[in-house]
């Protein structure tokens, strides 16, 4: 159940033929009151008698009491209150409880006999408007009365929980904004789909040049707030076909978009990186070469790289550092959604909308420690679109992987900080990427798994043995699951890259525990991946790549996540 106190007006009456009319788009069915602050409101609705104009009277007849210096100049208040889409359809008598206990919380009516007039309408099943004359200003009206009213409501109703907000959230979406995309045949407004693409422009971006060439490239249309010292301070978009009754182009500021994308929020992520971190264990990182891979391929594994590390981050480090991952985590599945194959793509953009919420809060991020995630991003925009097969597609699996675990980290540093709404964003998020890891694993495991079942009888045998070994309690369970084989041939590949199995499927179970996990084999096969610095997904046995994947000269050492026994963020799928 949703409040949203509305900007206070002066026109009581033509707010009354709104909520007494047919509505844009006549979807105001049988408008009537349910209550009102004496319960003996005229209601135009139902009694052929009453008129609107009566009602008005009514409502505010104490401004006629009151001297004109007194006379508040915006005295007509207007607060609807929006049950969730799941929850059942409430009664008239239930909504004029609920408008009752929301005016006494804001202390409109707090029933001392002094309260303001006011009345309750309902014109649609899912919500009411209420509508008071002020004629005092005694600062007793709060959105947040309001708010926690509500969550008091829900709970005696069994209704649907809404999260608590904290303030922090983008702007709201109006019902004028709504019917405009409903009659322009936008699938939502215009200013959500310019906050889409606005942060996708700002993931990875260098510099406030290359942030408005990728706004120019996205075809939108700019506006540049110039000081006359030539000074930027700030920028305006719009869409091109998205315009107002004089045919002119609707811009928004940044800051109007959502807090964190005003220019100077932006700018913030270009000041001076702190200069490498050390692992949470205060060692410094192991700099591995990583396999001989180009392009997208690599880049992604940069990326899963710098999550791991951003992981330990968000579980070890102090609010700020944390603040910072959290957010940077936002660039890097905005880029990852954008260039991603299509059997991913629509996944990893829902979960890089819904993640956007949880990269707010009142926590100020430390910009710096989020260096290596940030240019995890700037790499995935930069190698281009990944195929959805070969290493491109393997990798793409391993980052997914790793992201859900760091949305599920983000989750509960959120929680443990009470922001219900971060972290209600952040496990949807991490609902969208286990969707979009299903997608992205199917060819590569299917292709491991076909190689563990080449193995040799033997072979398997003795990884069953090692399995049994280390990890007693869990064997049988894995090799129950059809990723079982390809955990085979992973062991295989380990062992070939000159590694002891066994101590890497130690370190590789100790990260997390794994019984709760949907797929153990899967979580091992890319943790000793990762570990062992193998291919993602194997070159064939005539010594060929694998499709999708690009050679090259040996690379330059880059960071990588160090080998430790510090526990991934929380349940895997």
């Amino acid at each position: 159940m949703i409040p949203q106190i509305h900007q206070q007006g002066s026109n009581t009456l033509g707010l009354l033929h709104y909520l007494y009319g047919k509505g844009t788009h006549e979807e105001h069915i049988d408008p009537h009151l349910v209550a009102s602050f004496d319960n003996m409101a005229p209601d135009p609705g139902r009694d052929p008698s009453a008129t609107k104009m009566d009602l008005q009277h009514l409502l505010d007849q104490p401004l006629s009491l009151l001297d004109a210096d007194r006379r508040p100049d915006k005295h007509v208040w207007h607060c609807s209150v929006r049950a969730a889409p799941d929850d059942p359809i409430l009664s008239d008598e239930q909504w004029g409880d609920i408008a009752r206990r929301m005016v006494a919380a804001t202390g409109i009516d707090p029933g001392d006999g002094a309260g303001c007039r006011w009345a309750a309408f309902r014109h649609a099943d899912d919500h009411i408007h209420i509508i008071a004359t002020l004629v005092r200003e005694d600062g007793r009206r709060s959105g947040k009365r309001a708010q926690a009213e509500c969550r008091l409501i829900e709970k005696e109703l069994g209704l649907h929980q809404v999260a608590p907000g904290d303030g922090t959230a983008a702007k709201r979406t109006t019902s004028a904004e709504r019917h405009k995309a409903e009659r322009t045949g936008r699938q939502r407004p215009a200013w959500e789909e310019l906050r889409e693409t606005v942060r996708r422009a700002v993931a990875g971006a260098g510099s406030e040049e290359e942030f408005f060439d990728r706004l120019a490239a996205a075809g939108l249309l700019i506006r540049k707030r110039v000081a006359p010292s030539g000074d930027l301070l700030g920028y305006k978009v719009a869409l091109p076909d998205d315009r107002n009754g004089e045919k002119e182009p609707v811009f928004y500021a940044g800051s109007a978009l959502a807090p964190d994308l005003s220019l100077p929020r932006i700018r913030e992520r270009w000041a001076l990186p702190v200069e490498a971190v050390a692992s949470a264990d205060g060692s410094e990182r192991e700099q591995p070469v990583l396999p001989d891979v180009t392009g997208p391929a690599f880049a992604r594994r940069r990326a899963t790289a710098a999550t791991w590390q951003a992981l330990l981050i968000i579980d070890h480090g102090d609010d700020g550092a944390a603040a910072a991952q959290i957010a940077a985590a936002g660039e890097v599945l905005d880029a990852l959604a954008k260039t991603s194959a299509a059997h991913t793509r629509k996944e990893l953009r829902e979960a890089a909308f819904v993640f956007e919420r949880a990269s707010r809060s009142h926590v100020r991020a430390v910009r710096g420690h989020d260096r290596a995630l940030r240019q995890a991003a700037r790499d995935l925009v930069h190698s281009g679109p990944a195929l959805g097969r070969g290493e491109d597609g393997a990798t793409t699996a391993m980052l997914i992987d790793m992201a859900f675990f760091l949305a599920i980290a983000a989750a509960n540093w959120h929680a443990k900080k009470e922001h219900a709404q971060q972290t209600a964003a952040a496990q949807q998020a991490a609902e969208h990427l286990r969707a979009a890891y299903e997608s992205a694993a199917a060819q590569p495991m299917a292709v491991l798994r076909q190689r563990g079942q080449r193995l040799a009888p033997r072979v398997r045998q003795r990884h069953a043995a090692l399995l049994q070994q280390v990890l007693p309690e869990l064997a049988e369970q894995i090799r129950a699951e059809a990723g079982w084989a390809a955990l085979a041939a992973t062991l295989d590949d380990v062992r070939k890259a000159g590694h002891d199995p066994a101590v890497l499927l130690a370190d590789a179970a100790r990260r997390r525990e794994l019984d709760t996990a949907d797929s153990i084999s899967d979580v091992l096969v890319w943790r000793l991946r990762r570990s062992a610095h193998l291919l993602a997904l194997p070159a064939s046995p005539d010594g060929t790549a694998t499709m999708g994947t690009r050679r090259s000269a040996p690379l330059a050492p880059v960071t990588q996540p160090a080998t430790s026994a510090v526990n991934d963020p929380s349940r895997r799928r």
